[in-house]
Protein backbone atom coordinates (compact mmCIF):
# COMPACT_ATOMS: atom_id res chain seq x y z
CA UNK A 1 0.00 0.00 0.00
CA UNK A 2 1.54 3.52 0.89
CA UNK A 3 4.67 4.56 2.94
CA UNK A 4 3.70 7.36 5.87
CA UNK A 5 6.09 8.89 7.00
CA UNK A 6 4.99 9.19 10.90
CA UNK A 7 6.41 12.02 12.77
CA UNK A 8 6.07 12.04 16.69
CA UNK A 9 6.73 15.42 19.24
CA UNK A 10 7.35 15.76 22.30
CA UNK A 11 4.05 15.61 24.11
CA UNK A 12 2.14 13.07 26.19
CA UNK A 13 0.15 11.68 23.43
CA UNK A 14 3.21 10.57 22.07
CA UNK A 15 2.44 7.00 23.38
CA UNK A 16 -0.81 6.53 21.21
CA UNK A 17 1.59 6.66 18.26
CA UNK A 18 2.42 3.69 18.99
CA UNK A 19 -1.04 2.72 18.37
CA UNK A 20 -1.30 4.55 15.39
CA UNK A 21 1.70 2.83 13.62
CA UNK A 22 -0.19 -0.67 14.44
CA UNK A 23 -3.45 1.05 13.15
CA UNK A 24 -2.06 1.99 10.13
CA UNK A 25 0.06 -1.30 9.16
CA UNK A 26 -3.05 -3.15 9.72
CA UNK A 27 -4.59 -1.39 7.18
CA UNK A 28 -1.42 -2.55 5.01
CA UNK A 29 0.57 0.50 4.76
CA UNK A 30 4.84 0.97 6.14
CA UNK A 31 5.39 2.97 8.44
CA UNK A 32 8.86 5.09 8.89
CA UNK A 33 8.62 7.01 12.80
CA UNK A 34 10.35 10.24 12.57
CA UNK A 35 11.58 11.14 16.70
CA UNK A 36 11.82 14.64 17.88
CA UNK A 37 14.66 14.71 20.35
CA UNK A 38 11.45 15.99 22.91
CA UNK A 39 9.60 13.04 21.65
CA UNK A 40 12.13 10.63 23.00
CA UNK A 41 11.51 11.90 26.30
CA UNK A 42 8.31 10.24 26.35
CA UNK A 43 8.67 6.94 24.33
CA UNK A 44 11.40 4.97 23.54
CA UNK A 45 12.46 4.17 20.20
CA UNK A 46 13.19 0.53 20.37
CA UNK A 47 9.13 0.31 20.87
CA UNK A 48 8.55 1.80 17.15
CA UNK A 49 11.52 0.12 15.60
CA UNK A 50 9.47 -3.34 17.27
CA UNK A 51 6.37 -1.91 15.75
CA UNK A 52 7.21 -1.21 12.06
CA UNK A 53 10.39 -3.40 11.54
CA UNK A 54 12.34 -0.16 10.50
CA UNK A 55 15.14 1.92 12.09
CA UNK A 56 13.80 5.14 13.51
CA UNK A 57 14.89 8.56 12.64
CA UNK A 58 15.96 10.71 15.99
CA UNK A 59 19.10 12.53 14.58
CA UNK A 60 19.40 14.62 10.77
CA UNK A 61 22.80 13.74 11.40
CA UNK A 62 23.33 10.77 12.51
CA UNK A 63 26.53 8.94 10.37
CA UNK A 64 25.22 6.88 7.49
CA UNK A 65 22.39 9.20 7.19
CA UNK A 66 24.52 11.30 4.49
CA UNK A 67 25.07 8.29 1.69
CA UNK A 68 21.70 9.06 0.55
CA UNK A 69 20.47 12.25 1.96
CA UNK A 70 17.69 10.33 4.04
CA UNK A 71 15.39 13.21 4.52
CA UNK A 72 15.27 13.64 0.84
CA UNK A 73 14.95 10.02 -0.22
CA UNK A 74 12.02 9.49 2.17
CA UNK A 75 10.37 13.17 1.36
CA UNK A 76 10.53 11.39 -2.40
CA UNK A 77 9.10 8.11 -0.95
CA UNK A 78 6.39 8.12 1.13
CA UNK A 79 3.08 9.18 0.36
CA UNK A 80 1.94 10.95 3.44
CA UNK A 81 3.56 12.79 5.86
CA UNK A 82 1.69 12.36 9.29
CA UNK A 83 2.73 14.33 12.67
CA UNK A 84 0.83 12.64 15.93
CA UNK A 85 1.22 14.33 18.39
CA UNK A 86 1.75 17.72 16.82
CA UNK A 87 3.09 19.87 19.87
CA UNK A 88 2.36 23.99 19.35
CA UNK A 89 6.42 23.93 18.76
CA UNK A 90 6.05 21.74 15.73
CA UNK A 91 3.00 23.56 14.16
CA UNK A 92 4.84 26.97 14.77
CA UNK A 93 8.38 26.01 12.80
CA UNK A 94 6.03 23.86 9.95
CA UNK A 95 3.61 27.37 9.45
CA UNK A 96 7.27 29.83 9.71
CA UNK A 97 9.34 26.85 7.26
CA UNK A 98 12.03 26.24 10.51
CA UNK A 99 13.87 23.21 9.41
CA UNK A 100 16.65 22.70 12.54
CA UNK A 101 15.92 18.90 12.86
CA UNK A 102 14.79 15.80 10.78
CA UNK A 103 11.36 16.16 10.55
CA UNK A 104 10.94 19.58 9.89
CA UNK A 105 13.89 19.16 6.88
CA UNK A 106 11.08 16.18 6.04
CA UNK A 107 7.79 18.85 6.02
CA UNK A 108 9.83 21.56 3.57
CA UNK A 109 11.56 18.97 1.20
CA UNK A 110 8.33 16.30 0.81
CA UNK A 111 5.38 17.39 -1.69
CA UNK A 112 3.14 14.51 0.01
CA UNK A 113 0.02 15.48 1.74
CA UNK A 114 0.39 16.51 5.37
CA UNK A 115 -1.47 15.55 8.39
CA UNK A 116 -1.23 16.66 12.13
CA UNK A 117 -3.14 15.72 14.93
CA UNK A 118 -2.34 18.87 17.42
CA UNK A 119 -2.44 18.19 21.14
CA UNK A 120 -1.67 20.74 23.48
CA UNK A 121 -3.14 22.38 26.96
CA UNK A 122 -6.16 24.20 26.21
CA UNK A 123 -4.83 27.93 26.77
CA UNK A 124 -1.96 27.08 24.13
CA UNK A 125 -4.46 25.56 21.41
CA UNK A 126 -6.79 28.69 21.99
CA UNK A 127 -3.68 31.04 21.78
CA UNK A 128 -3.95 33.67 19.08
CA UNK A 129 -0.25 32.63 17.58
CA UNK A 130 -1.39 29.16 17.55
CA UNK A 131 -4.44 29.43 15.97
CA UNK A 132 -2.80 31.27 13.28
CA UNK A 133 -0.13 28.91 13.02
CA UNK A 134 -2.56 26.46 12.29
CA UNK A 135 -4.68 28.40 10.08
CA UNK A 136 -1.36 29.33 8.13
CA UNK A 137 -1.15 25.73 7.17
CA UNK A 138 -4.43 24.55 6.44
CA UNK A 139 -4.54 27.94 3.86
CA UNK A 140 -1.58 25.34 2.46
CA UNK A 141 -3.35 22.22 2.59
CA UNK A 142 -2.19 20.63 5.46
CA UNK A 143 -5.46 18.23 7.09
CA UNK A 144 -5.82 18.43 10.28
CA UNK A 145 -7.74 15.65 12.91
CA UNK A 146 -9.41 17.79 15.91
CA UNK A 147 -7.85 16.79 19.14
CA UNK A 148 -10.62 15.87 21.53
CA UNK A 149 -11.83 17.66 24.88
CA UNK A 150 -11.80 16.09 28.65
CA UNK A 151 -8.44 15.71 31.06
CA UNK A 152 -5.34 16.75 30.17
CA UNK A 153 -2.20 15.53 31.37
CA UNK A 154 -2.01 18.82 32.97
CA UNK A 155 -4.45 18.48 35.17
CA UNK A 156 -6.74 20.82 33.20
CA UNK A 157 -10.36 20.01 31.72
CA UNK A 158 -10.92 21.06 28.13
CA UNK A 159 -9.87 20.96 24.82
CA UNK A 160 -6.00 19.91 23.55
CA UNK A 161 -5.93 15.88 23.91
CA UNK A 162 -4.41 14.25 21.07
CA UNK A 163 -7.33 12.38 18.97
CA UNK A 164 -8.12 8.88 19.54
CA UNK A 165 -5.60 6.51 17.85
CA UNK A 166 -8.52 4.59 14.83
CA UNK A 167 -9.80 8.54 14.44
CA UNK A 168 -6.40 9.53 13.28
CA UNK A 169 -5.79 6.38 11.04
CA UNK A 170 -9.34 6.51 9.49
CA UNK A 171 -7.99 10.22 8.25
CA UNK A 172 -5.09 8.97 7.36
CA UNK A 173 -6.80 6.44 4.82
CA UNK A 174 -9.01 8.88 3.57
CA UNK A 175 -6.57 10.91 2.47
CA UNK A 176 -4.83 7.56 0.82
CA UNK A 177 -7.55 5.76 -0.30
CA UNK A 178 -10.07 8.28 -1.46
CA UNK A 179 -13.07 6.75 -2.48
CA UNK A 180 -16.97 7.72 -2.66
CA UNK A 181 -19.85 9.30 -4.96
CA UNK A 182 -18.24 13.11 -4.23
CA UNK A 183 -14.61 11.98 -4.67
CA UNK A 184 -13.35 15.00 -5.84
CA UNK A 185 -16.06 17.63 -5.32
CA UNK A 186 -15.65 20.43 -3.05
CA UNK A 187 -18.17 20.50 0.13
CA UNK A 188 -18.60 23.69 2.03
CA UNK A 189 -20.75 23.55 5.18
CA UNK A 190 -21.68 25.82 7.59
CA UNK A 191 -22.86 24.60 11.42
CA UNK A 192 -23.89 25.70 14.52
CA UNK A 193 -24.91 29.23 15.78
CA UNK A 194 -23.32 32.40 15.19
CA UNK A 195 -22.87 35.14 18.56
CA UNK A 196 -23.38 38.65 17.97
CA UNK A 197 -21.02 40.34 20.93
CA UNK A 198 -23.14 42.92 22.90
CA UNK A 199 -20.16 43.60 25.07
CA UNK A 200 -16.88 41.60 26.26
CA UNK A 201 -19.67 39.51 28.70
CA UNK A 202 -22.88 39.55 26.94
CA UNK A 203 -23.91 38.34 23.64
CA UNK A 204 -27.08 37.48 21.04
CA UNK A 205 -27.01 33.75 20.21
CA UNK A 206 -29.05 30.74 19.73
CA UNK A 207 -29.19 27.50 20.95
CA UNK A 208 -27.98 25.73 18.01
CA UNK A 209 -25.90 22.78 18.56
CA UNK A 210 -24.38 22.93 15.06
CA UNK A 211 -25.49 18.80 15.30
CA UNK A 212 -27.13 19.30 11.99
CA UNK A 213 -24.32 20.70 9.68
CA UNK A 214 -21.44 18.63 11.75
CA UNK A 215 -23.43 15.64 10.45
CA UNK A 216 -23.83 16.68 6.57
CA UNK A 217 -20.33 17.51 6.58
CA UNK A 218 -19.38 13.69 8.18
CA UNK A 219 -20.93 12.34 5.44
CA UNK A 220 -19.92 14.49 2.62
CA UNK A 221 -16.14 13.34 3.83
CA UNK A 222 -17.48 9.62 4.20
CA UNK A 223 -18.42 10.04 0.36
CA UNK A 224 -14.98 11.02 -0.69
CA UNK A 225 -15.25 15.07 -0.97
CA UNK A 226 -13.21 17.95 0.31
CA UNK A 227 -15.13 19.32 2.97
CA UNK A 228 -14.62 22.68 4.72
CA UNK A 229 -16.52 23.38 7.87
CA UNK A 230 -17.29 26.69 8.67
CA UNK A 231 -18.70 26.64 12.42
CA UNK A 232 -19.87 28.86 14.97
CA UNK A 233 -19.12 28.17 18.44
CA UNK A 234 -19.90 24.81 19.34
CA UNK A 235 -18.50 21.90 21.89
CA UNK A 236 -18.68 19.28 19.17
CA UNK A 237 -15.51 17.47 17.70
CA UNK A 238 -15.44 17.54 14.35
CA UNK A 239 -14.79 14.49 11.79
CA UNK A 240 -11.88 13.50 10.92
CA UNK A 241 -9.96 15.00 7.62
CA UNK A 242 -12.64 17.74 7.51
CA UNK A 243 -10.97 21.57 7.30
CA UNK A 244 -12.40 23.58 10.04
CA UNK A 245 -12.34 27.54 10.11
CA UNK A 246 -13.44 28.25 13.16
CA UNK A 247 -15.87 31.66 13.54
CA UNK A 248 -18.12 33.49 15.76
CA UNK A 249 -20.21 36.32 14.06
CA UNK A 250 -22.34 36.16 10.88
CA UNK A 251 -19.82 38.63 9.83
CA UNK A 252 -17.08 36.19 10.18
CA UNK A 253 -19.41 32.93 8.99
CA UNK A 254 -20.33 34.84 5.62
CA UNK A 255 -16.74 36.06 5.02
CA UNK A 256 -15.24 32.24 5.17
CA UNK A 257 -18.16 30.97 3.33
CA UNK A 258 -18.11 33.66 0.56
CA UNK A 259 -13.98 33.51 0.55
CA UNK A 260 -14.62 29.86 -0.53
CA UNK A 261 -17.82 29.07 -2.68
CA UNK A 262 -16.53 30.34 -5.70
CA UNK A 263 -14.15 27.05 -6.06
CA UNK A 264 -16.78 24.94 -4.27
CA UNK A 265 -19.23 22.42 -6.08
CA UNK A 266 -21.68 22.56 -2.70
CA UNK A 267 -22.72 24.31 -0.35
CA UNK A 268 -24.60 23.91 2.43
CA UNK A 269 -26.04 26.68 4.96
CA UNK A 270 -26.90 24.21 7.82
CA UNK A 271 -25.74 27.24 10.48
CA UNK A 272 -28.40 29.15 12.35
CA UNK A 273 -26.90 32.50 11.53
CA UNK A 274 -28.29 35.44 13.76
CA UNK A 275 -30.83 37.57 11.84
CA UNK A 276 -29.49 40.60 13.95
CA UNK A 277 -26.56 42.03 15.64
CA UNK A 278 -25.74 45.06 17.71
CA UNK A 279 -25.80 48.26 16.14
CA UNK A 280 -22.71 49.95 15.98
CA UNK A 281 -20.60 46.80 17.22
CA UNK A 282 -20.12 45.56 21.10
CA UNK A 283 -19.13 47.80 23.47
CA UNK A 284 -15.56 48.10 24.59
CA UNK A 285 -16.30 47.63 28.06
CA UNK A 286 -19.07 45.56 30.21
CA UNK A 287 -22.20 47.47 30.27
CA UNK A 288 -23.29 48.23 34.06
CA UNK A 289 -26.39 47.10 35.45
CA UNK A 290 -28.94 49.53 36.52
CA UNK A 291 -32.07 50.41 37.54
CA UNK A 292 -34.61 50.02 34.90
CA UNK A 293 -34.24 49.09 31.11
CA UNK A 294 -31.80 48.64 28.57
CA UNK A 295 -32.56 49.97 25.06
CA UNK A 296 -30.44 47.42 22.83
CA UNK A 297 -30.62 48.86 18.70
CA UNK A 298 -30.00 45.67 16.27
CA UNK A 299 -29.14 46.00 12.83
CA UNK A 300 -29.98 43.48 10.34
CA UNK A 301 -27.06 40.91 9.26
CA UNK A 302 -26.25 39.89 5.61
CA UNK A 303 -28.46 37.17 4.33
CA UNK A 304 -25.19 34.98 3.28
CA UNK A 305 -27.63 32.20 1.71
CA UNK A 306 -29.40 34.76 -0.32
CA UNK A 307 -26.03 36.76 -1.57
CA UNK A 308 -24.59 33.42 -2.57
CA UNK A 309 -27.78 32.70 -4.89
CA UNK A 310 -27.88 36.07 -5.92
CA UNK A 311 -24.09 36.20 -6.94
CA UNK A 312 -24.77 32.66 -8.47
CA UNK A 313 -27.37 34.01 -10.68
CA UNK A 314 -28.28 31.86 -13.61
CA UNK A 315 -25.34 29.91 -12.88
CA UNK A 316 -25.24 26.26 -12.02
CA UNK A 317 -22.36 26.46 -9.70
CA UNK A 318 -22.24 25.88 -6.48
CA UNK A 319 -25.30 23.82 -5.81
CA UNK A 320 -26.84 25.93 -2.65
CA UNK A 321 -28.86 24.04 0.05
CA UNK A 322 -30.39 26.02 2.77
CA UNK A 323 -32.50 25.14 6.17
CA UNK A 324 -35.50 26.99 6.70
CA UNK A 325 -36.23 26.34 10.56
CA UNK A 326 -39.59 27.75 11.64
CA UNK A 327 -42.28 27.48 14.05
CA UNK A 328 -45.53 25.74 13.05
CA UNK A 329 -45.58 24.57 9.51
CA UNK A 330 -42.41 25.20 8.16
CA UNK A 331 -43.59 24.60 4.37
CA UNK A 332 -44.71 27.45 3.19
CA UNK A 333 -41.99 29.71 4.45
CA UNK A 334 -39.15 27.07 2.74
CA UNK A 335 -41.16 27.21 -0.62
CA UNK A 336 -40.92 31.14 -0.62
CA UNK A 337 -37.11 31.17 0.74
CA UNK A 338 -36.10 29.08 -1.80
CA UNK A 339 -37.75 31.07 -4.21
CA UNK A 340 -36.01 34.31 -3.25
CA UNK A 341 -32.98 32.97 -2.28
CA UNK A 342 -32.42 31.38 -5.74
CA UNK A 343 -31.56 28.08 -4.08
CA UNK A 344 -31.98 24.46 -4.86
CA UNK A 345 -32.99 22.86 -1.96
CA UNK A 346 -34.33 24.20 0.98
CA UNK A 347 -34.58 21.76 4.42
CA UNK A 348 -37.87 22.73 5.97
CA UNK A 349 -38.06 21.62 9.74
CA UNK A 350 -40.44 22.78 12.74
CA UNK A 351 -38.18 24.29 15.64
CA UNK A 352 -41.29 24.11 18.25
CA UNK A 353 -41.08 20.47 18.36
CA UNK A 354 -39.30 19.46 21.65
CA UNK A 355 -37.96 16.14 20.53
CA UNK A 356 -36.07 17.75 17.41
CA UNK A 357 -34.63 20.15 16.05
CA UNK A 358 -32.14 22.91 18.02
CA UNK A 359 -30.15 21.00 20.65
CA UNK A 360 -31.27 17.46 19.60
CA UNK A 361 -29.77 14.23 18.14
CA UNK A 362 -32.80 14.03 16.37
CA UNK A 363 -34.87 15.80 13.56
CA UNK A 364 -38.07 16.00 11.33
CA UNK A 365 -37.94 17.78 7.95
CA UNK A 366 -39.16 18.23 4.61
CA UNK A 367 -36.62 18.53 1.83
CA UNK A 368 -38.44 20.65 -1.06
CA UNK A 369 -36.79 21.00 -4.32
CA UNK A 370 -37.64 20.71 -7.93
CA UNK A 371 -38.40 17.38 -7.61
CA UNK A 372 -41.37 18.43 -5.35
CA UNK A 373 -41.21 17.61 -1.44
CA UNK A 374 -39.61 14.56 0.16
CA UNK A 375 -40.41 14.04 3.70
CA UNK A 376 -38.27 12.82 6.31
CA UNK A 377 -39.28 11.05 9.48
CA UNK A 378 -38.82 11.93 12.87
CA UNK A 379 -34.88 10.18 12.82
CA UNK A 380 -31.28 11.17 13.49
CA UNK A 381 -29.58 13.89 11.79
CA UNK A 382 -27.24 11.87 10.75
CA UNK A 383 -29.76 9.46 8.51
CA UNK A 384 -31.33 13.29 7.29
CA UNK A 385 -27.92 14.19 6.03
CA UNK A 386 -27.87 11.33 3.92
CA UNK A 387 -30.86 11.89 2.45
CA UNK A 388 -29.72 15.48 1.88
CA UNK A 389 -26.51 14.92 0.28
CA UNK A 390 -28.52 11.75 -1.95
CA UNK A 391 -30.37 14.58 -3.17
CA UNK A 392 -27.47 17.21 -3.66
CA UNK A 393 -25.68 14.45 -5.66
CA UNK A 394 -28.96 14.09 -8.20
CA UNK A 395 -28.59 17.74 -8.62
CA UNK A 396 -24.84 17.63 -9.01
CA UNK A 397 -25.24 14.95 -11.85
CA UNK A 398 -27.84 17.60 -13.78
CA UNK A 399 -25.25 20.18 -13.68
CA UNK A 400 -22.56 18.01 -14.64
CA UNK A 401 -24.54 16.16 -17.46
Amino acid sequence: MALIALGITGGIGAYKAVEVARGLQKRGHAVAAIMTRAARKFVGEVTLEAITGRRVITDQFARGLNADIEHIALATDAQLLLVAPATANIIGKFAHGIADDFLTSLYLATRAPVLMAPAMNTNMLEHDAVRGNLAALAARGVTFVEPGAGYLACGWIGKGRLAEPNAIVDAAEAILQPRGSLLGKLVVVSAGPTYEDIDPVRYVGNRSSGRMGYAVAAEAARRGARVVLVSGPTHLDPPPGVEVVRVRSAAEMGAAIKQRAADSDLVVMAAAVADYTPAGGPANAKIEKEHGSLDLRLNRTPDILADLGRERGDGSRPVLIGFAAESGDPLARGRDKRASKRVDLIVANDISRTNAGFDSELNQATIISDDGDEPFALGPKSELAGRILDSAERLLDRVIG
